[in-house]
């Protein structure tokens, strides 16, 4: 779409998607969870707007960051990004756009997952600009209704099996239990298999968990880093932990690819990777409609450091201080008589008269 292409940087950075592949490998060793973490970072950016890297703009000048948002709840691993980015700068300069690192940190993640290897074009630019107030009106929440979900994927040109599809990234990660609690008090959610129901109330024993607290439940018990179809044999086993899980299985317009998708995992990995490349592609920022490269964790994106102004001002002080009075030192050199010399004495000159063995007449 646009201007996309295939191997985009060959000419000006040939290793960019090595770079960003060897880096991906390297903080999942680390960090298995940013793995996870990529492939929802592609979703939150590109269903806001565009695939443009505004998710990853913090709050400056009063414009909120869309990690604000109540959509963005439990997302994390963007400081990885960096380290991404810092490995590209050090090869390429300004040359390898955020929204492409986006794009293609999911792609390579999702391999490490046991997903498909997804062909991603490239050439995206990035966003000036974030938009939190359009990320509640694009981002489905987690209780939505199934036609609102479906309603918000196909206006961005992701037909139904596509979505169910998508929607099997829940095979991996887990979920917080501020958003479970509703589906088990005060009473179970009859749609949840009554032992699945108590398994979650040992991991969610309070109606009311403390949001900054790390109690969640993984999406899938079995394989919960692989991106597989165990999720929806979970579907059809009555064990989806969110309401739009669930609701996959009770839908007709989706229930019959549920079915297909837990008996063919082949057939959930190439609709998956199908949907992934239209989600990455969606409305990209190309030619002159973005910034070609944006740093950002410098100073474009969130401000001068308030301990570096206050160090480059006290340096400045500094200077003109030392400038200054190097300038009044030459002004007086220039202005200012000579000092007078003070007299020698008779006394003086007599004493130096004999030690050179001189006498003035008359001595």
């Amino acid at each position: 779409k646009g201007d996309l292409q295939l191997n985009y940087y060959a000419q000006s950075c040939p290793n960019a998607e090595e770079i960003i592949k060897q880096q991906v490998i390297k903080l999942y060793n680390k960090h298995g969870n940013t793995a996870v973490s990529w492939v929802r970072n592609l979703f939150h950016d590109c269903m806001v707007k565009s695939c443009d890297a505004s998710l990853l703009l913090e709050t400056v000048n009063g414009i909120e960051s869309e990690q604000k948002s109540d959509r963005s709840f439990g997302m994390r691993n963007f400081k990885y990004v960096k380290t991404i980015k810092d490995a590209l700068e050090q090869e390429c300069p300004r040359t390898v756009s955020c929204a492409d690192i986006v794009s293609l940190s999911a792609r390579d993640g999702i391999v490490l997952l046991g997903g498909p290897r997804i062909e991603m074009k490239t050439g995206r630019k990035d966003s000036k600009r974030s938009y939190l107030s359009e990320v509640e009106n694009t981002i489905p929440n987690h209780n939505d209704s199934m036609e609102l979900v479906l309603s918000r994927f196909q206006s961005i040109g992701i037909d139904t099996q596509g979505i169910v599809a998508l929607l099997g990234a829940h095979s991996v990660g887990r979920v917080h239990c501020v958003n479970l609690v509703h589906r088990l008090y005060p009473t179970v959610d009859p749609t949840l298999d009554p032992d699945y129901a108590e398994y979650l109330k040992g991991r969610c024993p309070t109606p009311d968990p403390d949001p900054e607290a790390v109690l969640y439940s993984r999406n899938d018990r079995e394989t919960p880093m692989i991106l597989d179809n165990m999720y929806y044999k979970n579907l059809l086993k009555h064990k989806g932990l969110l309401v739009i899980d669930q609701q996959l299985t009770s839908d007709p317009t989706t229930s019959p690819f549920v079915e297909k998708m837990a008996a063919d995992n082949g057939y959930f990995h190439d609709q998956f990777a199908r949907a992934v490349l239209l989600l990455s592609e969606n409305n990209p920022l190309t030619g002159d409609e973005g910034e070609g490269n944006k740093i950002i964790y410098e100073t474009e994106a969130k401000g001068l450091n308030p301990g570096l102004i206050v160090l480059l001002v006290v340096l400045g002080l500094l200077l003109i201080f030392l400038v200054g009075n190097y300038v009044l030192y030459l002004y007086a050199q220039k202005t200012l008589p000579p000092r007078k010399k003070k007299p020698v004495s008779k006394k003086k000159m007599k004493r130096e008269r004999l030690k050179q063995g001189v006498s003035a007449p008359g001595e």
